[in-house]
């Protein structure tokens, strides 16, 4: 159904954004979908490093998203 991009921010911080593109969707372009999105955000700049970005998919049989904010 959707992709979870967790990006890591100068603060030290890691933001989690849920991006909506197809399963075989490039990490590339899902990176960059999460990154301009933090960018819209009030948050601290977010790492423009790929590899230290977390990506996974949510299909449709997940029970629940758990969100915490700290």
């Amino acid at each position: 159904m959707f992709w979870m991009v967790a990006l890591l921010a100068q603060d030290g911080r890691q933001y989690v954004y849920r991006v909506y593109a197809p399963r075989d969707a490039l990490p590339a372009d899902l990176f960059w979908a999460a990154f301009h999105c933090h960018d819209e955000g009030d948050g601290p700049r977010a790492s423009d490093w790929f590899d230290s970005a977390q990506m996974w998919w949510i299909d449709g049989e997940t029970a629940e998203l758990t969100v915490h904010q700290y």
